[in-house]
């Protein structure tokens, strides 16, 4: 094979070995897998409402990646949490239940998008009352629902989630999926791959012509 080709296949190679991982290619959740995670939060004492609500998200999966879109406020003083020091920040509580969530994220191929702390209280509320002040927002990627609830129900977060509660005065947290998302990383890696192999296309086999 041509020194040519090789340029060419092995970053095609590495892209699509990228893009099987990070796609969720087992499509929707199958019901056999819905029971098995309602019963799973049944057995951890989960509220029945939460469970309901959890039910409808999983019987209603496409399949399809989702953004989890997350409005935040930091409390000032955190509430105390059993067998951490006193004198920890909200942002140092948050931190102990995030220590734990970034490898289960990053092994499923879900991870932050985007994060950012407010400047201004809310510009605009409608029907909704104590909204005017928040602290910082954030997008989290999860590549299904099936990885989202792998990822809540695990074992290794009881009693860690007590951590971000005891950080927040307040949070909303809806998932969405998208319609238009340019940064999604297949497409951005697909840009800069065809981008540098066109480079030195040309760099290396160009000047023979």
């Amino acid at each position: 094979m041509s020194g040519r080709k090789l340029l060419w296949l092995i970053p095609m190679l590495l892209y699509l070995l990228f893009t099987f991982w990070y796609t969720n290619l087992s499509g929707p959740l199958s019901q056999e897998e819905i029971t098995a995670f309602v019963t799973q939060m049944e057995r951890s004492g989960r509220p029945p409402g939460q469970i309901e609500r959890l039910r409808r998200f999983m019987e209603e999966d496409t399949g399809r990646q989702f953004l989890m879109v997350n409005v935040i406020d930091m409390a000032d003083t955190p509430r105390p949490v059993a067998g951490v020091p006193a004198g920890e920040s909200s942002g140092q509580m948050m931190g102990r239940y995030m220590e734990h969530m970034y490898p289960e994220l990053l092994k499923r191929a879900s991870h932050p998008i985007f994060a950012g702390n407010a400047v201004f209280d809310s510009m605009d509320i409608v029907g909704i009352e104590g909204a005017e002040s928040w602290t910082t927002a954030a997008l989290m990627r999860y590549r299904s629902r099936r990885d989202m609830l792998e990822i809540a129900l695990n074992p290794i977060f009881q009693g860690k989630h007590e951590f971000k509660i005891a950080a927040l005065d307040k949070t909303i947290a809806y998932p969405v999926e998208t319609q238009l998302y340019l940064s999604d990383p297949r497409f951005l890696l697909l840009l800069v791959l065809f981008a540098i192999v066109a480079a030195a296309d040309i760099l290396i086999f160009g000047r023979r012509h």
